[in-house]
């Protein structure tokens, strides 16, 4: 055994010498191997983008606007909308003792970001690039300019599709962003700033980014990709070179890149995009009931694993969901054999469900569970509207629309804001200083210019349980933030 020990050591101090005495071969063979690597990485970020930019274009907009000017002292000042809806600044005076001139007409100039999606000359892009445009012209990266056609816009997903007429379209390959992994490097082509075909790279920060607040129905795609103002509505796509998202918004405190960016997921946006080219409009499914989020709370009460799943709070008399058979109390845990998210994402897929199509959700209920089949309903816009305006009530406050009264009062278009029409003196509105005759501008960052528009945008605030609020008042402007009770 001492022998076998021994030429063991001799045999181990042989081979530790020889590796010593080769290590700085091994060193000076590795950095080549390295640098090849790189060069390798280099040459396909390279090939992917020389494939990917002669689908991408620049989309320039106009559109005319009435406004009013002011005359009379005031004093203006600025603050910074971090998802830039209100444009890079936005001014508010002071009204008191200043009277509106004669409304004129200005022309305003925009521009984004699109991708074409096929030959037949089809356009992706987003509804707060091209959705209020009068003329739309698209210039390819050939240099070729084309009128365009607005095929169909979804505010409410902020998808829009436009249409050229042309020969030799390069078109840009749609991948499938349901299998897209957190960490997956991806690259974002667009116009930020007017600096056409620029691209980006990074990586997929977060995925089912359902709260933000931007959209109605939302399912982000979140990366630190650099997007910029003018990356709107072009694509983030794969080392594959494929589509995998629209480029929408950025958070930012200075209006720049701060490294989180957000992209609607392509699968989204092609069924919105398959209706908007079939019927020029989207027809959303609807279960019929008011959802909230299951919380550790509510899971280790109802003896759950998890806090996925969304819990039934109300059912809408005569809905699918009555129908069907699901009761207050269930804990929607699956839908279609796939695990559900949260509320978020439960209102994406059946809102993407076709009408009259069936969906199996597999429900906790009394300690067990259960599977129930519910035959999906349309979502009509009257049906959305009443059942976002019962939320109103939670914030202790009723709107109307701007009367013209008012909107001379207070210098405004007649389509901007709402009026505070009452407040509820024991509401969190009241504590928080809102009172009638007050101006609502936004509603989680969303412009609000009707009472409808007011009631669709409450709807973000349903699982935060928190609304924004851009409340104007005579003498200032300021957000503020109320509980949902």
């Amino acid at each position: 055994m001492r022998n076998r020990i021994g030429k063991a050591s001799v045999c181990f101090v042989f081979m530790l010498t020889l590796v010593c005495s080769l290590r700085p071969a091994i060193a000076a063979n590795a950095e080549p191997d390295k640098l090849e690597l790189l060069r390798q990485t280099s040459e396909a970020f390279s090939s992917v983008a020389a494939e990917a930019i002669p689908a991408v274009v620049f989309i320039r907009v106009e559109r005319t606007t009435e406004t009013r000017s002011m005359t009379g002292p005031g004093t203006p000042f600025r603050f910074n909308d971090p998802f830039g809806f209100f444009g890079d600044e936005f001014d508010d005076r002071s009204f008191r003792g200043r009277r509106p001139s004669q409304p004129r007409e200005d022309r305003q100039t925009g521009q984004g970001s699109g991708f074409i999606i096929g030959d037949n000359g089809y356009i992706l892009t987003n509804n707060h690039v091209v959705g209020e445009a009068d003329e739309i012209t698209v210039k390819l990266h050939d240099g070729r300019e084309f009128d365009a056609e607005l095929v169909g816009t979804d505010e409410k997903s902020d998808v829009a599709v436009i249409k050229i007429d042309g020969e030799n379209l390069p078109a840009m390959p749609l991948g499938d962003s349901d299998n897209l992994k957190v960490g997956e490097w991806v690259i974002a082509i667009g116009n930020p700033f007017g600096l056409a075909e620029t691209l980006t790279s990074g990586i997929v920060s977060a995925k089912g980014r359902s709260t933000v607040g931007i959209n109605d129905y939302e399912d982000f795609i979140q990366t630190d990709a650099a997007i910029n103002p003018g990356n709107s509505g072009g694509p983030l796509i794969n080392i594959k070179g494929e589509a995998i998202g629209i480029n929408t918004a950025i958070f930012s405190n200075s209006g720049g890149n701060m490294g989180i960016g957000f992209a609607i997921p392509i699968n989204m946006a092609r069924a919105i995009k398959d209706q908007l080219v079939k019927t020029g409009k989207v027809t959303r499914g609807q279960l019929g009931v008011m959802i909230g989020g299951v919380t550790q709370d509510l899971a280790d009460y109802f003896e759950i694993d998890s806090t996925k799943g969304a819990m039934v709070n109300e059912i809408l008399e005569g809905s699918a969901a009555e129908k069907a058979g699901l009761q207050v109390g269930d804990i929607i845990l699956k839908i279609n054999g796939r695990d559900v998210e949260g509320i978020g994402d439960l209102r994406n897929t059946i809102a993407m469900s076709a009408p009259g199509s069936e969906v199996r959700l597999l429900v906790h209920r009394n300690g067990k569970e259960r599977t129930i089949t519910v035959r999906i309903a349309e979502l009509s816009e009257k049906q959305a509207l009443s059942d976002s305006s019962k939320l109103d009530q939670k914030l202790g406050l009723t709107v109307e629309n701007l009367t013209e009264e008012a909107s001379r009062y207070y210098g405004l278009r007649s389509d901007e804001g709402v009026l505070v029409s009452s407040v509820n003196a024991d509401s969190a509105a009241y504590r928080n200083g809102i009172r009638s005759g007050m101006i609502i501008l936004s509603v989680n960052r969303r412009k609000v210019n009707s009472v409808e528009e007011f009631n669709g945008a409450l709807r973000d605030s349903l699982e935060s349980k928190k609304v924004l609020l851009l409340v104007r008042a005579q003498r200032h402007t300021q957000f503020v933030v109320l509980p949902l009770e």
